[in-house]
């Protein structure tokens, strides 16, 4: 059963298991809502072009929760504690990076034991825990949390599988390495470390797996996809409503594993009508390269 609660400058939705939340760590303004399984609020920050989002997961049953990059703590707290939160037992870091692991001795400080989840080959600042990839986390009575070694944006990047009671959708939180219609730079790793992490470990998840990422890039990456695949019509559907989104101040994330199966180049590039394409490209590359030779 869903609900409607609504807090200022935010709105929140919540299921009888768990719900996950976004808020920018700006300005937050409200945004849409969709009826999912898992439910969504959303604050945009002052950055229109690449809001950072934070994610919260909260078991109903028992009131506790985790935080998926918490950069602002203060804000997490009180958003939180506004809507009856009262346990934070998890700080789930997607890697080390300052926009997504600065807050995190901020939190040990304001939660007292707390714990600060992040990969084994990522430096993450104030780590109490060090995940490999298969680890298994528990939060209250209903959600379970597997994590994911996904490098190549950085080494020890983890994306966090969330799963609550059988009849609900699960969710996935993808950091910088799955973003919707695209993925994120290889700053530590290499493209077979890249495919790996998309097609192998994300891409065989549930098809109506929420995919939650922390970045808004989604018009970007649907514009370049477009390019790569001009014939596809789940990725002129998808530009068209990112578009009308974005005009409107409201968020594209999350997608699912199935659209992105649908639209993302990233996780299609070893489908046969996506390595045509990408075979077009590189003869006109080529042409364009002997027309324009210097003899």
């Amino acid at each position: 059963m869903l609900f409607l609660t609504g807090v200022p400058g935010v709105i929140c939705f919540r299921n009888t298991s768990f719900f996950c939340e976004l808020e920018s760590h700006l300005t937050p303004q409200i945004t849409h809502w969709a009826k999912t399984s898992i439910s969504v609020d959303s604050a945009k920050s002052r950055n229109l072009d690449s809001p950072c989002w934070v994610h919260r997961i909260i078991d109903e049953s028992s009131g506790e929760a985790a935080v998926v990059d918490p950069v602002e703590p203060e804000k997490v707290l009180k958003v939180a504690d506004d809507n009856g939160v009262s346990t934070v037992k998890l700080v789930l870091t997607t890697h080390h990076h300052w926009d997504h692991a600065r807050g995190n001795e901020k939190m040990k400080e304001l939660v007292p034991g707390v714990r600060v989840l992040g990969g084994s080959f990522d430096n993450v600042h104030g780590c109490t825990d060090r995940l490999e990839h298969g680890d298994k986390i528990s939060l209250g009575r209903d959600v379970n949390v597997l994590a994911l070694h996904t490098p190549c944006h950085t080494k020890g990047h983890i994306c966090y599988f969330v799963t609550g009671k059988e009849e609900e959708d699960p969710a996935v939180f993808t950091g910088d390495t799955l973003f919707v219609a695209g993925c994120g730079k290889f700053f530590e790793g290499t493209a077979e470390q890249m495919y790996q992490s998309l097609c192998v470990i994300l891409r065989p998840l549930p098809k109506q797996t929420r995919v939650y990422c922390d970045h808004e890039y989604t018009e970007k990456n649907l514009r370049f996809a477009l390019f790569v695949e001009p014939e596809n019509e789940h990725i002129k559907r998808k530009l068209l409503w990112a578009k009308h989104q974005r005009e409107a101040n409201q968020p594209t994330v999350p997608s699912s594993i199935e659209e992105e199966l649908d639209i993302n180049p990233f996780m299609r590039v070893d489908m046969p009508e996506m390595q045509v394409q990408v075979l077009i490209l590189l003869q006109i590359s080529v042409n364009i390269g002997r027309q324009n030779r210097i003899y």
